[in-house]
């Protein structure tokens, strides 16, 4: 594995969440009370950024914020992790904002209002050929595609929230990464070049074509909150294949991480560098063998 992390731009959205914690999620109709609520920076995007960076990636970030107050607490969250906000940019529009509820249990509901993330453009965005790209579908798919279009060395796709993709984006993706109901929700995916699957507890695995390549086991642990787990899968996958890492080695890293996130109640948590991760898994390895 390389000692030098490599460069990561992320595409996407970035959010202020708004997160009411509860016992249990509601049903449709029913209100419930006792709720405690709580607000942090968020998105998908945002959340994929500052886990590369805390991870010790070079992360860049292009997206939008609003000229709000949010929008400034979100670019400052951004680069106190560590993530260079150069390219996002400030609209008119309100910053995007995300409502969560969250059970005692960890899972959680959510509904997005886009603002800003609906309004940027790639116009004027430029990517070296070192660099792996990273989107996800918060933003406007002609976005994604035209980021897939400029970027000219490893492009990943977070396919999520599931949709159907053109297969123009889909030949361009050098790596697909969803969750297991987004894999059987998009079915043009088991012909897709390389798609990692994550299945929560039972851990993730490697598809090349459609067939099974490789596969890690998931680290037991208590759930505090699962919305920035998944994102920090993503960026912590990406920094661990272009490290050098073979596919079992980088999921089994990858699950180490997201399984510190979910043990944290924030969406941007934080994270030790991806060194760490990369021992933890090596001596748990070598103690399971």
């Amino acid at each position: 594995m390389s000692t030098q992390l490599p460069a990561v731009t992320v595409v996407g959205s970035i959010n202020l969440d708004m997160i009411a914690t509860t016992d249990r999620l509601p049903t449709a109709g029913e209100t419930i009370g006792g709720a405690v609520l709580s607000e942090q920076p968020g998105g998908k995007g945002a959340n994929q950024a500052a886990a590369a960076a805390r991870l010790g990636g070079s992360a860049r970030m292009v997206g939008a914020v609003g000229k709000d107050a949010p929008g400034q607490r979100m670019l400052d969250a951004l680069a106190a992790a560590g993530v260079d906000t150069s390219d996002v940019a400030q609209l008119s529009e309100p910053t995007g904002t995300a409502l969560i509820v969250v059970d005692r249990g960890g899972e959680n509901q959510i509904v997005v209002c886009p603002g800003a993330n609906a309004g940027f453009s790639m116009e004027g965005v430029e990517f070296r050929a070192d660099e792996a790209v990273l989107c996800q579908l918060e933003v406007g798919l002609d976005v994604v595609l035209e980021a897939a279009r400029k970027a000219s060395g490893f492009f990943v796709l977070n396919a999520a929230p599931a949709m159907d993709l053109p297969a123009e984006l889909l030949e361009r993706c050098d790596l697909v990464i969803v969750n297991e109901t987004e894999y059987e929700l998009i079915p043009a995916l088991a012909d897709a070049k390389l798609v990692a699957v994550t299945y929560g507890k039972d851990g993730s695995a490697m598809f090349e074509r459609g067939r099974r390549v490789a596969e890690a086991p998931a680290a037991a642990v208590t759930v505090a909150n699962t919305i920035g787990a998944g994102d920090a899968f993503c960026a912590a996958l990406v920094l661990a294949l272009r490290s050098g890492l073979d596919y079992t080695q980088a999921l089994a890293v990858a699950n180490a991480v997201g399984a510190d996130a979910v043990g944290d109640p924030s969406s941007q948590p934080d994270l030790a560098q991806l060194g760490h991760y990369v021992e933890r898994t090596t001596a748990a390895s070598g103690a399971s063998s």
